[in-house]
């Protein structure tokens, strides 16, 4: 008498290759992304609490990241830190919390009080400028050091800028981004 795995075995050969359904991935990565930001969010409520700060928490998805957003509350510059040291801690522990929950390694980007977009408007300004001189003045320049986020918003805005390109040199923690003439 053959079992049920016999004859489904039989069924496969017959029949040739079993077909996983198609999944539109698409959608199935903003879920991951939106699960992502509702892991964060839980999270980082119950870390607020603990801490004792009060703020709001929003959750959204740019790109192929989910982005968690804390703002509202009373001294939540003590929660960014130094040049955004604290924030990089905080973005690292909620990121293992996530990969802990998901078993799969986030990306996702964390801000408080709106410390990175406004770090974002300034390296993109300051990335613009700079190439316009080098793009006025020919030659190059090479920017102070700075951290993968910054250097990429500055790579970002450099490459709008036709006639220049840049390119990272160094070795961490001195890595900067210079800009030359094409």
């Amino acid at each position: 008498m053959a079992s049920d795995l016999d004859k489904a075995q039989e069924d496969i050969e017959v029949t040739g290759e079993a077909r996983e359904p198609e999944l539109d991935t698409d959608v199935v990565d903003d879920e991951d992304l939106i699960e992502e930001g509702e892991i964060a969010g839980d999270y980082l409520e119950q870390l607020l609490d603990v801490l004792d700060f009060d703020g709001d928490i929003d959750l959204d998805v740019e790109g192929d990241r989910a982005v968690v957003s804390i703002d509202g509350g009373k001294d939540l510059s003590k929660l960014v830190g130094t040049n955004g040291d604290v924030l990089d801690a905080l973005q690292e522990l909620t990121r293992l919390a996530v990969q802990q929950a998901t078993g799969e390694r986030s990306k996702l980007m964390l801000d408080i009080a709106g410390w990175r977009a406004g770090k974002r408007a300034e390296l993109t300004e300051l990335g613009t400028s700079a190439a316009k001189r080098v793009l006025a003045g020919g030659g190059r320049e090479e920017l102070a050091p700075m951290t993968p986020f910054e250097r990429k918003i500055v790579h970002d805005a450099v490459a709008k800028v036709d006639g220049v390109s840049s390119e990272s040199e160094g070795a961490e923690p001195h890595r900067r981004v210079v800009i030359v003439q094409d």
